[in-house]
């Protein structure tokens, strides 16, 4: 599976190439593939922050890679040793990364230079690391997904997912969306219905985009018809992924989440979450632990820059929360755990990664 994954690829959203960092531009898609080029930190951190790149693990890696430019830019200028002199970026990168253990992994990297040390080439390849593993935790998770959906329900299934957790949100390939396609190659999907989702339209400005490039018979919804369509077009797996895990399996995830998982235990279909272990904050016992953001009134008084409604109080939470036992399968790079619960994570961030 996973040569034919590899040989598969056709949707990617980061590039290293001659020192220099590339990404697609999310924002234009599916109308444009723009890929832009960036050379400093700073350029890389109002990516970020302006969403041309998405995702946890994407926003990650570009992250890293960041820091060697800002490396770079260091060592032209002469400025010493290494963690003061990027200790402006690394709390620049730290503000707008979520994937807090990438700053913490090029910061301990950084610590272990020695003033003589070619940093710039050691984080390099701590970075490329990152992005080469991600990628590989995307091969795995696929492999063990779509094992799971063939146990469960065999051939020709209709298969759901929420927001966008593929190719473009990581480093290659994707959690949910590496799952569906493994799970296409080996001729178990009949049909992907995907999720509409505001403020940033993700359904099909990203995730019907990917699917309609690898040919993955696809169609959109809006989120609302979610129930609807499990109980009239036989839907099998709803597939997402995830923003944080707690100790316990409690999920949070793209908003909506938790209103499909409750919705899937009614009709009987069973329900994925898939994401890197990474994701997995032991320190969280419960859900109810996780800090979860508000975003900006405006994402939903505002369509494509035109005010739609006014003088309203707005409730706009960045995730949601999925209790562990909505949950049939996680699937991490580690492995799978079923009907999640405390012992079974535990047990699970105990293993070494099993592909």
């Amino acid at each position: 599976m996973r040569e034919r994954l590899l040989a598969a690829e056709k949707v990617k959203a980061i590039e290293w190439r001659n020192g220099t960092l590339y990404l697609l531009d999310q924002r234009l898609l599916p109308l444009r593939e723009v890929w832009q080029e960036y050379v400093t930190a700073a350029d890389v951190v109002r990516a970020i922050v302006e969403r041309v790149v998405c995702g946890e693990a994407a926003i990650g890696i570009a992250a890293a890679y960041a820091l060697v430019l800002a490396a770079r830019d260091a060592q032209v200028e002469g400025r010493g040793e290494w963690l003061p002199a990027l200790d402006e970026d690394l709390r620049r990168l730290s503000a707008v990364c979520s994937a807090a253990w990438v700053i913490e992994r090029m910061r301990d990297r950084l610590q272990r230079c020695a003033v003589d040390d070619d940093a710039v080439a050691l984080l390099e390849a701590e970075a490329l690391s990152i992005h080469a593993s991600d990628r590989e935790a995307s091969l795995a998770m696929a492999q063990f997904g779509m094992e799971q959906i063939r146990r469960h329900q065999g051939n020709s299934q209709n298969l759901l997912t929420h927001g966008n957790s593929g190719a473009l949100a990581g480093g290659g390939f994707g959690a949910a969306l590496g799952v569906i396609r493994a799970a296409h190659l080996e001729g178990l999907v009949e049909c992907v219905y995907v999720d509409e989702t505001r403020p940033w339209l993700q359904g099909s400005r990203l995730t019907a985009w990917e699917l309609m490039v690898d040919d993955v018979p696809v169609i959109l919804n809006s989120d609302s018809a979610a129930a609807h369509l499990m109980k009239s077009r036989g839907v099998t797996w709803v597939i997402v992924g995830a923003e944080r895990i707690a100790a316990n399996g409690d999920v949070a995830s793209r908003t909506g989440t938790y209103q499909l998982s409750v919705c899937a235990m009614h009709h009987g279909v069973r329900f994925m979450v898939v994401a890197p272990s990474s994701v997995i904050d032991m320190s969280l016992e419960t859900g109810e632990d996780m800090l979860i953001e508000e975003c900006a009134a405006d994402e939903l008084l505002e369509v494509v820059g035109h005010r739609v409604a006014a003088g309203v109080p707005v409730f706009n939470p960045a995730f949601d929360v999925t209790p562990a036992d909505l949950i049939d399968v996680i699937v991490t790079e580690k492995g799978v755990v079923e009907r999640p619960d405390a012992a079974k994570l535990e047990q699970l961030m105990s293993r070494k990664r099993l592909h």
